[in-house]
């Protein structure tokens, strides 16, 4: 599978902040037998994350406001790199920032790891104040942060849309004329939690974000609409718990996908996802799995 230049053996990746570094869940699956693995939210400086309490489980789904707790990009650099750096599948690094200058110098970092083909730019947590999501809600600022990190990195730039936007097909195309190889949608749905006992809210932020099986279907719209928008590569992600989840993402347009939340709950249910997309396409006599992409029939 060729996603613009990034080679997946199969369209299953897991989702940031979801899969750790991948050596955490070496004891539950053969990590290198995924497409991909997108490690955790990395930042130029080190973040503490936001206080506690900061994850809500609720119906269908949970929130968080974690924040990017990350040690940096250094601390990536020199201490973890060289323990994923044989992994034989693509290791992408999820990258964050306050400005665009975070984005910039902590791209320059990364870009020069040899066995990291790519980044996942996240211009859309809901979960910092500052930076993250307002740099995916608007096209021009959007645009801007994209087109000052292509400058820098040279290898596979995939960006991560935001769903708490009015159009996110706009926002795509923002990202694809600005020089994004991909994009990745969606991230989670501004959301909070309230203790009806106590009368405050569950979480220290009072918002987070919310994932799960709750987002799906604005994930599978979203996917859609945006796979008609742009010529680039879509890789669909929200509440994706089962083989037949990720091939509905697939119909709706989407090349890959990555596996977040499920992660949790069952930590080998990436690899379970791959056994079931073969044996979808097996069940119905399809020899390419990438011609099921955009399938979908209307």
């Amino acid at each position: 599978m060729n996603l613009n230049g990034l080679i997946l053996k199969n369209p299953v990746m897991t989702a940031s902040g979801t899969f750790g570094y991948g050596l955490e869940y070496d004891d539950f699956m053969d990590v290198s037998s995924l497409g991909g693995i997108i490690v955790k939210g990395t930042t130029l400086n080190p973040r503490e994350g936001n206080p506690y309490p900061r994850l809500a489980e609720v119906k269908q789904g949970m929130i968080n406001a974690v924040g990017l707790q990350n040690k940096g990009v250094d601390y990536f650099c020199k201490h973890i790199y060289p323990l994923v750096y044989n992994y034989k599948t693509n290791v992408l690094v999820n990258v964050s920032g306050s400005c665009i200058s975070d984005y910039v110098s902590t791209a320059e970092r990364i870009n020069e790891l040899e066995n990291i083909p790519g980044i996942e730019l996240n211009i859309s947590c809901p979960n910092v104040k500052e930076g993250g999501m307002a740099f995916g809600t608007s096209c021009e600022s959007a645009q801007k942060v994209v087109e000052a990190v292509r400058q820098v990195y040279k290898k596979h730039l995939m960006v991560k849309l935001s769903p708490n936007v009015t159009n996110i097909s706009e926002i795509a195309i923002a990202v694809e004329s600005a020089g994004a190889d991909s994009v990745s949608l969606i991230n989670t749905v501004l959301a909070m939690a309230i203790n009806s006992e106590t009368r405050r809210p569950v979480l220290s932020t009072i918002t987070g974000g919310l994932s799960g099986p709750a987002i799906k279907p604005i994930a599978l719209r979203m996917v859609w609409q945006v796979s008609k928008a742009v010529k680039i590569p879509i890789v669909g992600l929200g509440g994706i718990m089962t083989a037949a989840d990720a091939i509905e993402f697939m119909l709706a347009g989407a090349s890959a996908v990555e596996i977040g939340t499920a992660n949790f709950i069952d930590p080998a249910i990436s690899a379970k996802i791959v056994a079931g997309i073969i044996n979808y396409l097996e069940r119905h006599n399809i020899s390419d799995v990438n011609s099921i992409i955009g399938g979908l029939i209307v």
